[in-house]
């Protein structure tokens, strides 16, 4: 992101600011006098002799700052939280010197957090500012469009917070980026606003560079603000947006706009468009000049430039100069060049040169007149024009977030201040090269020595980074390999057996204060491939609405298992309870899903982010932007559904000398505990046993098979079995006690369901009349009968499911069912409706009645759901 890179001031004392980092430098001719390193949301603080004093924390990435050196005062712009203030003379007003760790107390120089109370203008939306002599100019981010806010600024020497707000325009409209709800979100590139006035016109307290702003010529200011900048000989503030729109405003004109008459959003000019991202604003002077001139500028320190050069995030870069067309008119000529790119950052020196960085060098290019020949193919070009091409020249530097020339240098030298993507901060020199062979002194041989060694450490250090960058992607390709060989054996093989299986079996633990349902995954890999790195399994434990409470919604709960190595022949067992509850009730049936999945994030995220500092750091907050919106590959493996017949338990089916260990009953319950206050003495058996089936028989359901369809079905796996034996062994092939329901060949049992409740199975042959003109039908009657109406509901659910399973099997095969009395059907059906309608009926009677008359109407509620549960057809 734009807004990660560092800002810079290049005033006494030196200021900067670091986000992030990774550096290597190798200049030609220059001199390193210190190196600081900066950590994300620090501002460092350095004095003339190039010796660290202080660092300042922020609560968030340090965008921009500017340091006014009348005030002795350091603005900032930090992310998402607003515009600080810092008073270089007075850092107790501005700088919390409490809850310091430890570790910085050790360090030698104080990191010192800034107060809240140092923020002047808090706003989250502000994405750029400048401040002038009399006024602080702020760029917001609004919903859908950008927005100049102009307030007035304090005299020098007064409270540095702002006064009210003077002026607004609307810039331009953008696409507003999708982020977090709630949390403003910032751009990839951050706005460049830059101030630009007419000789004279400045304030009396400092000069326009020193408000990082330039001073343009007269005839330049004209020709690109117009007349009416010119005549208020107003500040005009130019403005470089991510989109690429350079936009300009005369801020006299902003101020009075509110009683002006007009559109104000006519007040805002565009000069151009760069079609990218516009990383940076300047001026610089292109035509030679006489000594009296250069003298009466450095007297004055304010340089008159006469070409404007914006510089695009991809290099393209646009120079804008005055210049006389054949007619001897005063035109504005534009030139654009294309640089070698992405563009990190750029300033403008003397004579005419433009310093401008990328990932690889620091280069510079010159547009004064006198530095570029004329082109004798071109003999119609003015001598003060621009030239047509630029060639830079290669400073041997790399990896300079950003730059700033000084204004101390000696003459004929140039003096860079550069920070680097490690968060060194360095001074570099750079000396003009003479035009002959001159002879090599000690110190200069020293010097060159030092040089040299410089160069070779950079090298080392970038090998050693594109190194482990090549390394890293390796061994992502060899994951992404390895993944699709795995994800495509996965998938072609859907009939046979699997490569990757995951088996789910549950069963019960006997745990001290109740039994408790689990359930244990095998993951099997018979493949020739391995899984590593970014393979996780995942296991969804669904559970399903209470049988009781109709609009209750089931809940899902998922486990991821990270896999690590898991070889050829290898398997990983993982258990997992799937209940009781707290409550001791366990919703069933519950439904358990395995599947793998592979984490682009984890194994492709780290090789998308440059390791290199020579790649492009724009790239290094959104590389994981690049992913797709899964951010991985989910592989399902297996699904099991833990329904009632799963999960009871026969203890009376136990030899004697395996008994099962008593079961844990559940809670006490209410209605048996009521049941036997109830009894008295008296010769007839009493206990809550009796007395529920005298006042409360159990409840009853049923559901006939065709036994043509039972043999078809089971005739391969229980030949030589009676129908209703082999049938029962079939409900119950899931549970554990299978082995002895066919070892005795029963044809019912009774058994206990999870929450201690007693379940009784019962089948038996049943022959079916006046459903078939042919004759009676043989069938099986399927009945469950269970104390707890939730309970038998649950049962007969798993028996149903098991048959529509079992028919839709048999449809397949295309077996034709026999002849049927339609009119039978027909009164069924049509007896099955009325009922539907009475459920219905009576189930809104129970929402009106009051409690003595819905008695009535649930025990008929309850009779109508038993006649549904028995209905009178056949699965054929």
């Amino acid at each position: 992101m734009a807004g990660a890179l560092p800002s810079l001031s290049y005033l006494v004392p030196e200021v900067s600011c670091e986000p992030n980092g990774l550096a290597g430098c190798l200049p030609v001719s220059r001199t390193i006098h210190t190196s600081a390193v900066a950590q994300p949301g620090q501002v460092l603080d350095s004095t003339d002799l190039w010796r660290l004093t202080a660092v300042y924390r922020f609560p968030d990435q340090v965008w921009h700052l500017q340091l006014l050196g009348p005030r002795r005062a350091l603005y900032v712009l930090c992310a998402r939280r607003g515009i600080y203030c810092l008073s270089l003379d007075t850092p107790s007003r501005s700088v919390s010197q409490a809850n310091k760790d430890s570790e910085e107390d050790e360090l030698p120089y104080p990191v010192m957090p800034v107060d809240p109370d140092a923020c002047v203008l808090p706003d989250a939306t502000l994405c750029a500012f400048t401040v002038l002599d009399d006024m602080l100019v702020a760029l917001a981010q609004g919903p859908t469009q950008w927005k100049m806010q102009l307030f007035e600024h304090p005299c020098l020497g007064e409270d540095p917070q702002p006064g009210g707000q003077i002026g607004e325009v609307e810039l331009s409209t953008y696409t507003p980026e999708i982020g977090i709800p709630g949390k403003p979100t910032a751009p990839h590139f951050l706005p460049v606003l830059c101030c630009l006035s007419l000789p004279g016109s400045r304030a009396p307290h400092g000069h326009p560079q020193a408000c990082g702003g330039f001073t343009l010529e007269e005839a330049l200011f004209g020709l690109l603000f117009g007349a009416d900048a010119t005549l208020l000989e107003s500040p005009v503030i130019l403005c470089g947006l991510p989109d690429g729109q350079l936009c300009c405003v005369a801020l006299r004109a902003l101020v009075t706009s509110r009683s002006a008459p007009g559109d104000p959003k006519a007040l805002v000019r565009i000069l151009h468009h760069l079609e990218e991202p516009v990383v940076f604003i300047g001026a610089l002077k292109t035509e030679p000049q006489t000594e009296e001139a250069v003298e009466s500028e450095l007297s004055s320190m304010e340089v008159h430039s006469d070409c404007l050069v914006a510089l695009g995030h991809h290099g393209r870069t646009l120079a804008i100069k005055a210049s006389f067309d054949k007619s001897g008119n005063l035109v504005p000529e534009l030139q654009e060049y294309f640089l070698p790119g992405p563009v990190l950052c750029a300033a403008c020196g003397a004579g005419g040169r433009i310093y401008h960085s990328t990932p690889s060098d620091l280069r510079v290019v010159d547009l004064a007149q006198g530095s570029v020949p004329l082109d004798p193919q071109q003999p119609n070009r003015a001598p003060g024009s621009l030239p047509p091409t630029l060639c830079p020249t290669s400073l041997s530097v790399c990896s300079v977030l950003t730059v700033s020339v000084s204004p101390r240098a000696p003459a004929g030298e140039t003096e860079l201040l550069a920070l680097s993507a490690k968060g060194r901060l360095m001074s570099c020199s750079l000396s003009p090269k003479s035009p002959g062979p001159t002879r090599m002194t000690s110190a200069s041989a020293d010097r060159k020595i030092k040089e040299l060694l410089s160069g070779i450490g950079d090298v080392s250090e970038r090998v050693s980074f594109l190194k482990k960058a090549v390394d890293q992607r390796n061994k992502a390709l060899t994951s992404l390999n390895e993944a699709m060989n795995v994800s495509c054996a996965l998938l072609s093989s859907r009939e046979g057996p699997r490569p990757i299986s995951c088996t789910t079996t549950t069963s019960w633990s006997h745990l001290p204060l109740q039994d408790v349902l689990t359930a244990t995954c095998l993951l099997q890999n018979s493949g020739d491939f391995s899984l590593d790195r970014g393979w996780t399994l995942c296991i969804q434990v669904l559970t399903s609405s209470s049988a009781l409470d109709l609009d209750a919604a089931g809940s899902a709960v998922t486990y991821t298992i990270p896999v690590d190595r898991l070889g050829p022949g290898s398997q990983r067992e993982v258990t997992l309870p799937l209940g009781p509850t707290e409550s001791g009730v366990l919703d069933l049936p519950v439904t358990v899903s395995c599947a793998l999945f592979y984490s682009l994030r984890e194994v492709v995220g780290g090789a998308l982010a440059p390791s290199d500092p020579l790649e492009d750091p724009f790239l290094e907050e959104h590389a994981l932007d690049l992913l797709p919106e899964q951010e991985g590959i989910c592989l399902p493996l297996s699904r099991l559904t833990v329904d009632m017949l799963r999960c009871l338990r026969f203890p009376g089916l136990a030899s004697p000398h395996t008994q099962a260990p008593c079961l844990l009953s559940p809670a006490c319950n209410p209605v048996d505990t009521f049941l036997e206050a109830c009894c008295g003495p008296s010769s007839e058996p009493t206990g809550p046993a009796s007395l529920r089936a005298k006042y409360l028989p159990p409840s009853v359901a049923s559901i006939k098979v065709s036994a043509e369809l039972l043999r078809t079905a089971l005739e391969d796996a229980h030949s030589g079995v009676p129908l209703c034996s082999a049938t029962l062994q079939w409900l119950l092939a899931e549970n554990a006690a299978v082995d002895i329901v066919k070892a005795r060949a029963l044809s019912s049992v009774q058994g206990v369901a999870p929450n201690g409740t007693d379940i009784h199975l019962i089948l038996r042959e049943v022959a079916v009349t006046d459903l078939c003109p042919a004759g009676p039908i043989q069938a099986v009657e399927i009945q469950v009968e269970s104390s707890s109406l939730a309970d038998m509901c649950r049962a007969h659910h798993a028996i149903v499911g098991r048959m529509q399973a079992m028919v839709r099997e048999q449809a397949a095969q295309s077996s034709s069912p026999p002849d049927l009395r339609m009119q039978y059907l027909r009164q069924i059906h049509a007896n099955h409706e009325a009922l539907l309608r009475e459920v219905q009926a009576l189930r809104d009677r129970l929402c009106t009645e009051d409690e003595a008359s819905s008695c009535a109407t649930a025990q008929r509620l309850l009779q109508v759901y038993k006649q549904l549960r028995s209905p009178s057809l056949v699965l054929l």
